[in-house]
């Protein structure tokens, strides 16, 4: 299914070329050119990504995202011709999931779309999937309320928090493999400046705590991604 961006842009010049760019990435498309007409289309609609710039008419972007934010978590990536920093962290601060500032570049723009969506994909995915507060792999258990994990019965501490978040992402789509950067981007996000070789480092440690014998992993197998077997 494609999925379904929203544009909210006054300069149709822009609207016309992020529509064409937003289609490569496999979606259908809608624009608006003031902040009233993207709240009603937003509230009545569910999209899997809304480009909201920030100096709209009738509404701003930042009002926008505020109401909105009061009934929907539809993910949101604030686009300004600001650079001051408290515009970026205004529009973060109240509910966008990302910003990019005027001038930017297609390429950029595409790969922040692409991590924000598919950040939420996963995050959906696991609410809807995790029926229990507790998945269960035999010896390994999980409770993700309590972020608490035991082997054999024993509690295992997992530290730094992204150990877990990594586990929980693992275990809650057994058979899936994720390359390095798919992980980075939906563990770490997009922004992270660190190296790939940080999910390898947290895979290891993971490993060495759960796993009886790390020679033969069970839990966490490495073939062309990270996954969880069983």
């Amino acid at each position: 299914m494609a999925n379904q961006i929203l544009i909210v842009e006054d300069d149709l010049e822009i609207v016309d070329l992020l529509e064409i760019h937003m289609k490569d990435l496999n979606a259908e498309v809608e624009s608006v050119n003031d902040g009233l007409s993207a709240l009603e289309k937003a509230q009545h609609k569910d999209y899997d990504l809304i480009l909201l710039d920030l100096s709209i008419p009738k509404l701003n972007g930042v009002e926008v995202c505020r109401e909105l934010r009061k009934t929907k978590n539809t993910p949101i990536i604030m686009v300004t011709a600001k650079t001051e920093e408290i515009d970026k962290v205004l529009g973060l601060e109240i509910g966008a999931d990302d910003y990019i500032t005027k001038p930017f570049s297609i390429r950029e723009l595409k790969a922040r779309a692409k991590a924000v969506m598919r950040r939420s994909d996963a995050a959906n995915q696991q609410t809807s999937d995790s029926k229990s507060a507790e998945l269960d792999f035999g010896d390994l258990k999980i409770n993700i309320e309590m972020r608490r994990v035991t082997l054999e019965g024993k509690k295992i501490d997992l530290s730094p928090p992204k150990e877990f978040d990594l586990l929980i992402l693992l275990a809650n789509y057994p058979g899936r493999s994720y390359s390095r950067s798919e992980l980075l981007d939906v563990i770490w996000g997009y922004n992270f400046s660190g190296y790939e070789h940080t999910v390898n480092s947290h895979i290891n440690r993971l490993r060495a705590k759960i796993e009886p014998d790390m020679g033969n992993p069970i839990y966490i197998l490495t073939t062309w991604g990270n996954r969880l077997p069983i």
